[in-house]
């Protein structure tokens, strides 16, 4: 294993878990078929937000944002009123900042939800948690009406919660991508503009470290369990795939590899938002299901992304010697898609 991209290996091998390649600078995940283990994981640390309660009031903390209630509330009767803010929610004495002018749920009414001056601020205008706020309460009032009006079961709100989810997650991918091809300086092609390419995206790679020593989600989960150092290592692993990205956005690429770099370039942009955004599991909850809902995707984008850039190396029949600038930035494309195809005939 070479020590250029070592930083690299590790974080990236996190992503990519499906069996370790003896050697390899990488992990590869089975990128058409996310590999069982791996969704595992985002389910576990989905369902572990999905039910946290820090206070113990009887609310999820992505449902106080609901409501108005700070995430690091201390008491559970945030309206004092005589009661838990879940009993207070389940008997109706308290209702969801966002449905302010919410039209009713009913085809033929026009009528809105009265809101209670005491409730905290809704949240901002525009926001991750806004969307979903609204999303989620057009859905909870058909929901309820179809109920016959009666309250929703924590089961029934976490259904439609994941349903928001989903819905937003369908969104957020339809966002403009980081860069686009006329963004790129595309100059020479042929093996030796690729091996110039290769000792230059080498250089970015090696240059991009990050203070950490596990993936992402390892350090989400140690988060959840109250870990104060593990948001700054996120910090900065969601920093090296942006840095990643924009340099290598700034190197001129071959024409033979410009729609591979493009994609790689705009993959590992989405995959720093993503990954910051797991950063808000305490103060913000709902941004943070959302990018473990679209967190899956993404890796699956990074992984195309370096089995395309390893076809063409491959069709060119560039190699590079161990030890050459740029040889282990051919061999790490090469070793993930290697293990990709491995990875498709056990799945």
């Amino acid at each position: 294993m070479g020590p250029i991209l070592r930083n690299w290996r590790v974080s990236v091998a996190s992503l990519f878990s499906i069996a370790l390649v003896v050697g390899a600078y990488m992990l590869a995940e089975g990128v058409a078929n996310p590999p069982v283990a791996q969704a595992s994981t985002e389910s576990q640390l989905l369902a572990q937000l999905a039910t946290k309660d820090s206070n113990g009031d009887g609310l999820p903390d992505w449902e106080k944002v609901l409501y108005g209630i700070p995430v690091d509330a201390t008491t559970t009767d945030y309206f004092h009123l005589g009661m838990t803010d879940g009993e207070a929610v389940a008997k109706g004495l308290i209702v969801p900042k966002a449905i302010v002018d919410l039209p009713s749920a009913t085809s033929t009414s026009e009528t809105t939800v009265p809101l209670d001056p005491s409730l905290g601020p809704a949240p901002a205008s525009g926001t991750l948690t806004d969307v979903f706020a609204k999303d989620f309460l057009t859905q909870y009032l058909n929901a309820k009406e179809q109920n016959g009006g009666q309250p929703l079961s924590q089961s029934q709100l976490n259904a439609i919660a994941q349903q928001t989810l989903s819905d937003l997650a369908t969104a957020a991918q339809a966002t403009p991508p980081f860069k686009s091809l006329s963004d790129l300086v595309v100059s020479g092609s042929g093996p030796a503009a690729l091996r110039t390419f290769a000792a230059s995206a080498e250089a970015v790679f090696a240059a991009r470290q990050a203070d950490a020593s596990k993936g992402e989600l390892a350090y989400l989960a140690l988060a959840l369990k109250g870990d104060s150092n593990a948001n700054a290592h996120i910090v900065s692993i969601a920093n090296r795939y942006r840095d990643t990205a924009e340099g290598l956005a700034a190197l001129p690429v071959p024409q033979d590899l410009a729609q591979q770099d493009l994609a790689l370039v705009d993959a590992l942009m989405h995959m720093s938002g993503v990954v910051r955004d797991l950063t808000k599991a305490e103060t913000d909850p709902v941004v943070t299901m959302l990018a473990l809902q679209l967190y899956p995707q993404y890796v699956a984008d990074l992984g195309n992304a370096f089995i395309g850039i390893s076809n063409v190396y491959h069709a060119e029949n560039v190699t590079l010697a161990a030890g050459a600038p740029g040889a282990e930035f051919v061999n790490l494309m090469s070793q993930i898609a290697a293990a990709q195809a491995a990875s498709t005939t056990t799945l």
